[in-house]
């Protein structure tokens, strides 16, 4: 006698009547291929993650976008398959899960402000900043900042100034005919 037998129905398996219980994996779901997102209908995800200052989302988003890659490969993605060096690259190389081929595809000035804009976001959170307030270009303000504040005329800066004064000196005087 079989050993998985219903207490319901002796003739019956206990696995036949869970398997029969159970939905299909796509009932209600919508088969074949999915159609595509219309412009109108990016710019207002793009508009809610913006203003809702959900970065990661913003930057996966884009990334999805720019990319076309798969879900899995998209979750997969880390900063160091985008960053070289300091910034986030034009391009990026991707290997698929799914058929082991590398995919490249170009990294949009807005997706490149998005993902920048996710890594400052999580380095000033981690001090206690408000990630809202700063953003890429805080990064890019910040080394001239730090120059400035060490040295507010350096040599290099200083000369082509005064040069500048001086012209603008000799031109007033001429015109006041002195």
């Amino acid at each position: 006698m079989d050993q998985h037998v219903s207490p319901f129905n002796p003739r019956e398996s206990h696995t036949d009547t869970v398997e029969s219980r159970c939905d299909p994996w796509n009932k209600g779901k919508l088969p074949g291929q999915k159609p595509p997102l219309k412009p109108k209908e990016i710019w207002a995800i793009l508009i809610r993650l913006q203003l809702g200052h959900r970065l990661r989302d913003l930057a996966r988003f884009n990334l999805a976008i720019d990319s076309k890659l798969r879900g899995c490969d998209l979750v997969g993605l880390r900063v160091h398959d985008l960053v070289q060096g300091s910034r986030v690259a034009a391009r990026a190389i991707v290997m698929q899960k799914k058929t082991q081929r590398p995919v490249q595809f170009e990294i949009t000035e807005q997706t490149r402000d998005a993902v920048g804009a996710r890594i400052v976001g999580f380095w000033v959170d981690s001090i206690g900043l408000d990630p809202a307030a700063y953003g890429t270009h805080s990064m890019r303000r910040t080394k001239p900042t730090l120059i400035y504040r060490r040295d507010p005329e350096p040599a290099g800066r200083a000369a082509p100034a005064r040069a500048h004064q001086a012209r603008k000196h000799r031109s007033l005087s001429r015109h006041r005919g002195r």
